[in-house]
């Protein structure tokens, strides 16, 4: 009988401990905005874009211009972006949501537009020094195999910035494919 009490003891406590682990565990409320989401919120407002942009590697780039709009969202947790603008003589719309996922410690993003069916999905970082947000993303490339992209955006300053997307050849060498020159409106 007292090996029974012992039992019925030691798995109370066990479920006590348990318990506890589980509700420390839990998190204290939604997510807050943190540093990382201040960077992103540098970017609000209006921006005109001129472009240059290539359909494949080694053709001349196409040039054409468009608008882009940045607006911190569901909290300050996103930067919500939506892009109007054309290539090749043909309406463009774009969205795209980027945050910073703490548990990651890595920068997302998930982008959309009217040339694709497919969402784009990439993680990055930030460098401080250069001003510089590099993300990288596995997506269907111009031949429509998945492949290797490399987003680049320097911000210059507070109303220039640059956005580079480069593609990877087999030997993981990225080419230039698009360069937009974002410029704030005022």
């Amino acid at each position: 009988m007292r090996s029974l009490w012992y039992r019925v003891a030691a798995a109370a406590v066990l479920v006590g401990l348990v318990q506890r682990a589980a509700i420390a565990a839990e998190p204290e409320g939604p997510p807050k905005p943190g540093p990382e989401h201040e960077m992103l919120k540098k970017l609000e407002g209006t921006w005109t874009a001129d472009i240059k942009a290539s359909m494949a590697p080694g053709q001349p780039p196409t040039e054409s211009k468009g608008t882009m709009t940045y607006k911190m969202v569901c909290g300050g947790l996103w930067l919500s972006s939506e892009f109007e603008g054309e290539f090749g003589g043909t309406k463009f719309q774009g969205r795209g949501l980027d945050t910073y996922d703490a548990s990651k410690k890595k920068y997302t993003m998930v982008w959309v537009d009217s040339m694709a069916t497919t969402p784009m999905i990439g993680e990055g970082t930030y460098d401080k020094d250069s001003k510089t947000m590099t993300y990288l993303s596995d997506y269907p490339g111009p031949d429509g195999k998945v492949t290797k992209h490399k987003i680049t955006i320097h911000i210059k300053d507070g109303d220039n910035t640059t956005m580079v997307m480069s593609v990877a050849d087999k030997d993981g060498k990225y080419t230039d494919m698009m360069t937009i020159n974002y410029k704030r409106k005022k």
